[in-house]
C-alpha cells in the first residue's frame, strides 16, 4: 500500500475531490457567480481574528474606549476587505482560447482571456492549473475597467496522444489578504500531443520506385533519399535544398524527374527494431526532416497509409496520425 492509502484523511479528501471536480460542468467560457466563486480567510486572516479577540477581551477588562474603537475599526475594515475581494472575482468572465498542438515532453501553452464588464479594475487576479506543483505556476494580472486582460498558463503533457486540458482555478486576494477567493474551472477543449521525436535520428530512408517506374532510387553513401541535383539559375529558392547545400558547399536543388520515378515513404514496418514508442518518435523525426528539406514523402502506419505529398497541411495530417495511431 502507498502512503496516501495508509492515511485515511488525504484519501477521502482526494476522493472527496475527484468526486467534487467531475460534478463540475465542462466548458471554455464560464461566468464567475456566487455558485462558483468560494472564500476563506487565510492564515493571517485567521490571525486577524485572534487579535481581534484578543482586543475585545481586554477592552472589555479594562473598559478601554479606545480599545473598543481600535477593534471595530479592524473588524470593520476586515469585513469591507471581504466583500471587495469576494467582487474582484464575482461577474468576471474567463475565456479559453483554442490550444495549439504540442509535442511530447514539451510544455503546451493555454491562452486565457480574462472580461471585466463592469466600471472598476480587478486588482490581483491570479491563474493556475489546478493541479500543478511548482512554484512559479501562478500568473498574476489586473483587469481594466471594461476591458480584458491575456494570461497564459502552461502545462506538460508526458505522452503522445489526444489531452483534455486539465482544470485551471483563478483566485485574488485582494486588498488585504486576509481572504482567499477563488474558483475552479474545468474546460472542455483537447490538446493534441505529437510523439517526441527521436533526438538523434538515422537519415532518411532510400526511396521506393513508383508503380510501373522501374529501377531503383539513387542513394548517398549514408543510404539517405537523394533526390537533388546542381542549382541551375532561374530555380525557385523552395527548391533548394539548404542541408544538403550547406554540407557540400554548393547550391543543389530538388531532382523533381527523380521524384517523378521516386518516392520517399516513411514507413513504420521498417523503422528499425524498436518497441512502438520509438518507432513513432523516429518517424516523427523523419517527418521534420522531410518537411525541413521540402520533399514530398508518404506515411505508412498499421492503421493508415497518407500519399507522398508536401506542405504544411501534409507535416500536420501526417503528425496526428503518428499522435493517435
Amino acid at each position: 500500500m502507498n502512503a496516501i492509502t495508509l492515511n485515511p484523511f488525504t484519501f477521502a479528501r482526494g476522493r472527496f475531490r475527484q468526486w467534487w471536480q467531475s460534478r463540475l460542468p465542462l466548458s471554455d467560457t464560464i461566468t464567475l457567480t456566487q455558485r462558483n466563486v468560494y472564500i476563506l480567510p487565510t492564515r493571517p486572516g485567521f490571525m486577524l481574528f485572534a487579535t481581534l479577540v484578543i482586543l475585545l477581551i481586554g477592552s472589555i477588562n479594562y473598559q478601554l474606549n479606545l480599545g473598543y474603537l481600535l477593534t471595530f475599526l479592524l473588524a470593520g475594515s476586515a469585513v469591507v476587505g471581504m466583500h471587495v475581494c469576494h467582487a474582484t472575482l464575482r461577474g468576471m468572465t474567463m475565456k479559453l482560447l483554442l490550444p495549439d498542438a504540442q509535442f511530447a515532453g514539451v510544455s503546451a501553452t493555454l491562452s486565457i482571456s480574462l472580461i471585466n464588464e463592469r466600471n472598476a479594475t480587478r486588482h490581483g487576479i491570479g491563474m493556475a492549473v489546478l493541479d500543478a506543483t511548482h512554484d512559479d505556476r501562478w500568473v498574476w494580472t489586473d483587469v481594466p475597467a471594461q476591458g480584458s486582460a491575456m494570461v497564459h498558463v502552461a502545462f506538460k503533457p508526458e505522452h503522445r496522444g489526444l489531452h483534455r486540458v486539465p482544470p485551471l482555478t483563478a483566485e485574488t486576494r485582494f486588498p488585504l489578504g486576509t481572504f482567499r477567493v477563488w474558483t475552479v474551472w474545468r474546460p472542455a477543449a483537447q490538446v493534441l500531443v505529437y510523439p517526441r521525436p527521436e533526438p538523434f535520428p538515422p537519415p532518411l530512408p532510400p526511396g521506393e520506385p513508383r508503380s510501373g517506374g522501374g529501377g531503383a532510387a539513387r542513394q548517398q553513401n549514408t543510404g539517405e533519399f537523394d533526390g537533388v541535383r546542381a542549382y541551375r539559375r532561374g530555380d525557385p529558392l523552395k527548391m533548394v535544398v539548404w542541408k544538403k547545400a550547406a554540407k557540400a558547399d554548393e547550391l543543389v536543388s530538388r531532382d523533381t524527374q527523380q521524384a517523378q520515378r521516386f518516392e520517399l515513404w516513411l514507413d513504420f514496418a521498417t523503422a528499425g527494431h524498436l518497441d512502438t514508442e520509438a518507432k513513432l518518435s523516429r518517424l516523427t523525426a523523419w517527418v521534420l526532416q522531410a518537411d525541413k528539406l521540402g520533399m514530398d514523402f508518404g506515411l505508412r502506419l498499421p492503421t493508415q497509409q497518407i500519399k507522398p505529398d508536401s506542405g504544411e497541411a501534409h507535416r500536420r495530417r501526417c503528425l496526428e496520425a503518428l499522435a493517435t495511431c
